[in-house]
């Protein structure tokens, strides 16, 4: 099995030595291999086809973009494909690179085959981003020694390596770099029954006995989002430890999740309040994103990314031109 190098540099965590309780939850439930994903059947196949002929010809597995909203399972397909092409993989972040001498030395430690994931990747310095382009395309950096009259340059060659981007915004990433990924696929909103399987795989992982009618419910509020049904089965677990021994029945799913605020549909009460702010202050739009971010007190980009995607797949908003619009 390839070793895997976790390079985090854009988590915010109190103390890097100290991991939290979810963060090692969610290293343990991570699958090992491809074949154990759970979901995305088709982006699977088309990936398992890809990563077969790269290893068939001992050649890199070209750049890949994925896009889709967070929590959906883009860190763990590049980990994955690291693992079945027997390579070694870095993470990062767009924020994290900041200078082009970042860049620099993350590249140069490459070695054939290995893989760089940058998360975030529509926040990269346009700077850092222009460097990428040449180490993609014909894979060498173009340094400037010097400066003034008496400034070169220098041609770094590199080995061949595959970068694995990451964004939740793909509208921000500019088409000269979308262009230098041979792959661009979307991670869309997981189907409940894919759920409750990633449910029922988590509970067997932490030794939580739970009840098929309780996974399936858990399904259907995790708003299409493996991240969200693991992260509600643990508050789950929390409630039915004090109150019935362990056990996860549909009572307790239904006791603890209104107790967090959840609904039958998945809704939080950010959610709800995001609706009647649409709804009673605007009389159902349109209103523009900014409006509604300054009366939630929350920035635009949690409004986009975070509550409008699942608020959309639900059919109660939709964006026009003018603003968003109650359905």
């Amino acid at each position: 099995m390839s070793k895997i190098n976790n390079q985090e540099d854009n988590k915010k965590t109190l103390d890097p030595k100290v991991e939290t309780e979810e963060k090692v939850v969610e290293k343990k439930l991570r699958p090992q291999r491809l074949g154990e994903f759970i979901g995305q059947e088709k982006l699977k196949e088309q990936l398992d086809i890809f990563l077969k002929a790269a290893k068939s010809r001992n050649e890199a597995l070209d750049h890949i973009l994925f896009y889709g909203p967070p929590g959906l399972g883009k860190t763990t397909l590049a980990c994955l494909m690291a693992r079945e092409m027997g390579s070694n993989i870095k993470m990062t972040s767009g924020p994290a690179l900041t200078r082009a001498g970042d860049l620099a030395s993350i590249l140069t430690g490459l070695k054939k085959g290995d893989f760089l994931f940058i998360d975030e990747i529509h926040r990269l310095n346009k700077l850092v981003e222009e460097m990428l382009y040449s180490a993609m395309e014909d894979f060498a950096l173009d340094i400037v020694l010097g400066k003034g009259p008496s400034a070169k340059t220098v041609r770094l060659n590199l080995q061949k390596f595959t970068l694995v981007g990451a964004t939740t915004r793909i509208g921000l990433i500019s088409g000269p770099m979308r262009d230098r990924f041979g792959y661009v696929q979307q991670l869309d909103f997981y189907e409940d029954i894919d759920l409750e399987e990633i449910i029922e795989r988590t509970s067997e992982v932490l030794g939580v006995k739970i009840e098929s009618q309780a996974a399936k419910e858990i399904s259907k509020r995790a708003r299409g989002t493996p991240r969200i049904a693991n992260r509600l089965l643990r508050r789950v677990r929390d409630y039915a430890e004090i109150r019935n021994d362990g056990l996860i029945t549909i009572n307790e799913v239904d006791q603890s999740l209104k107790m967090l605020g959840v609904d039958k549909d998945g809704l939080s009460d950010a959610d709800r309040k995001y609706l009647e702010v649409v709804k009673k202050q605007y009389n159902g739009g349109p209103v523009g994103v900014e409006n509604i971010a300054a009366s939630l007190s929350e920035d635009v980009g949690t409004i986009t990314e975070v509550y409008e995607p699942f608020l959309m797949k639900k059919g109660l908003i939709k964006r026009t031109p003018k603003g968003r619009v109650l359905v």
